[in-house]
């Protein structure tokens, strides 16, 4: 089975718990944040949110829930830099804040996702750890990815710079 059978616009189920969301001009406007250096915020939010929803599932969890908080726990439109430059505390500290707020600006927030925007970042902010355990999946499930957003490009480009110094070196046969 190929990786894109299983990519998260082929779930139906995961569809129609998030397509209201997917729908909002706001949230597709993530798609022009830089995240992570390598891809995008919409992009790390569906890789945030699917991949939760899965283990969630499979966890017997509120699922759903998991879905939404984790497909907005980065609903921020501002650069990293302007984040900072509020001078509400660091990034990592506020940008949950925001989320939250532009989240329930959109649409009704129950208090597991709310718990998911704003604990996203237990572990590497000042946070209190997340009150339940779909919220904690988003937590380390958003950790995971980010790492996996910036090694796997980095890999690739590695192995390019590889293979062009071994034919600039001429030990290439």
């Amino acid at each position: 089975m190929s990786q894109r059978a299983y990519s998260w616009e082929n779930d139906v189920e995961f569809m129609s718990i998030v397509s209201d969301l997917l729908a909002h001009p706001e949230v597709l406007e993530l798609s022009n944040y830089v995240h992570h250096h390598f891809t995008n915020r919409l992009d790390h939010s569906l890789t945030v949110a699917y991949t939760s929803y899965l283990i969630a599932k499979k966890m017997n969890l509120d699922y759903k829930s998991v879905a939404r908080g984790g497909l907005l726990h980065d609903f921020f439109l501002l650069t990293v830099q302007e984040v900072e430059g509020l001078k509400q505390g660091s990034h990592n500290q506020h940008h949950p804040i925001l989320a939250c707020e532009n989240a329930e600006r959109i649409t009704d927030l129950n208090e597991i996702e709310k718990d998911i925007i704003l604990k996203h970042m237990f572990l590497v902010s000042k946070v209190a750890p997340p009150k339940y355990k779909e919220s904690f999946i988003v937590s380390m499930v958003d950790k995971y990815a980010a790492v996996i957003e910036v090694v796997s490009p980095l890999n690739s480009l590695l192995k390019k710079r590889i293979i062009h110094a071994i034919y600039r070196l001429g030990l290439a046969t």
